[in-house]
């Protein structure tokens, strides 16, 4: 498939919080209570809307249409997921971007600063 999937509209969502219930309003239509499990809304500053994750409950006859963002689960172990990040760094690169840093210097400064420098490529990469 080639087509690029439709970005979700934003909608108007209202949340009223208490330990144990909540009460969430989206479009102006109350969600019936018990529907919802569980949500989580994350909001970078740097993006322009927040996203918000609803974890609902649905009796088997119970169908569900829109749209959604689908996140896939890593079934790698972090250990796995390091090596293999570690085994796409170019080492040429890592040592001339550790080397021009602005902290370069001090006790072991390759050392230091190649780990630094990869620490900035996963933050980069995950970011």
């Amino acid at each position: 498939m080639t087509d690029q999937p439709i970005q979700p509209q934003a909608r108007g969502v209202r949340i009223r919080a208490t330990p144990g219930h909540a009460d969430i309003v989206l479009d102006g239509n109350t969600i019936p209570a018990g529907e919802v499990t569980a949500y989580s809304l994350h909001h970078s500053i740097a993006d322009s809307l927040p996203t918000l994750v609803l974890h609902t409950r649905q009796a088997d006859d119970t169908l569900w249409d829109g749209l959604a963002r689908v996140a896939v689960g890593v079934s790698q172990s972090p250990g796995e997921i390091v090596t293999e990040f570690l085994a796409a760094v170019d080492p040429v690169v890592l040592e001339q971007q550790a080397m021009n840093r602005a902290d370069y210097g001090g006790e072991a400064p390759t050392a230091r600063a190649m780990l630094a420098t990869l620490a900035d490529m996963v933050s980069k990469a995950v970011g």
